[in-house]
């Protein structure tokens, strides 16, 4: 509680915006989640890493929040500080074929100023609900298409305090997994090289690849996206339909009809209710099928 009280005091005499006890809740997808102890919201890169550094220095737990699109917190809350990087997403900046943007920018938003710039190469991240630096966070992918197939280097935040940046060589980017998830860096921007293309055809796809997700997944109810991991040789939502859970429900949340890779907020679900229908869902699929279920929502306790 002093750490805290200290750290406030700390960001109110650097005048970085901050709130106690706000609602995870309204920060997120799901639409679940309790209150952060300390909610921030900085205003530029400085004060992100200003916030970084005060948590250092008193000794509070921190979580980088994007958009929270991958992301299901706790009904008890976050007992540390929750630092959003929705302020830090100014335009894209063009180096010819080389296209650098903020880690707060939104993937949509991103994927509009290329197209604009008939750049193609992001047509498959369009429709993605996540940020630039979650993307890059989770080597975010659909389509055929991977942040890793794009992405030239990254700057961020090491645990030392020190602002570097890495080719995508050493990122060690996989299948949803990255060298960021490992070592509690934060991404403050990305360069992504892309390849010159016809603007009507890049919208065209992107356009085609919206309808798709409308068609198919169930976009009118908050969720975290793909609830698993695909398995090696399987589909996760196939197999789910396979093993007769489609709809199955623990209080409030609910595995979609529409598609079954996607556990659903009808209203009131809690954390407790998404983790106990994905457990269900994870031990009915291993007993009936063998396959095993790995979570892809990133679940902070």
């Amino acid at each position: 509680m002093e750490q805290l009280q200290a750290l406030c005091r700390a960001l109110k005499d650097e005048s970085i915006d901050f709130l106690c006890g706000e609602p995870l809740s309204r920060h997120t997808s799901f639409h679940i989640g309790g209150p952060a102890r300390v909610f921030c919201a900085p205003a530029d890169a400085g004060q992100m890493i200003r916030a970084i550094e005060l948590c250092e220095r008193f000794g509070v737990r921190r979580y980088i929040l994007g958009k929270g699109s991958n992301v299901l917190f706790s009904d008890a809350g976050f007992d540390g500080m929750v630092i959003s990087t929705a302020a830090l997403a100014g335009e894209p900046r063009f180096e010819g074929e080389i296209v650098h943007a903020d880690a707060g920018l939104g993937l949509n938003a991103l994927c509009k100023a290329v197209a604009a710039q008939s750049l193609t190469g992001l047509e498959f991240a369009f429709g993605i609900p996540g940020s630039v630096g979650g993307a890059v966070y989770m080597n975010a992918g659909a389509y055929g298409g991977e942040m890793r197939n794009v992405l030239h280097s990254v700057t961020f935040l090491d645990d030392q305090g020190a602002v570097r940046t890495l080719p995508v060589e050493e990122l060690e980017l996989g299948y949803r997994t990255s060298i960021f998830g490992r070592t509690g860096w934060c991404v403050l921007s990305a360069a992504f090289r892309l390849a010159p293309g016809d603007r009507r055809e890049i919208e065209s796809v992107m356009e085609d690849l919206m309808a798709r997700r409308i068609a198919k997944q169930p976009l009118e109810y908050p969720s975290a996206g793909s609830a698993f991991k695909r398995p090696q040789g399987a589909f996760a939502g196939a197999l789910i339909q396979q093993c007769g859970l489609r709809g199955a429900r623990v209080g409030g949340a609910a595995i979609s009809e529409k598609h079954c890779g996607f556990i659903i907020n009808l209203g009131d679900a809690t954390c407790a209710d998404v983790l106990a229908l994905a457990d269900l869902v994870s031990k009915t699929v291993k007993e009936q099928t063998g396959f095993v279920l790995e979570k892809e929502i990133r679940v902070v306790e």
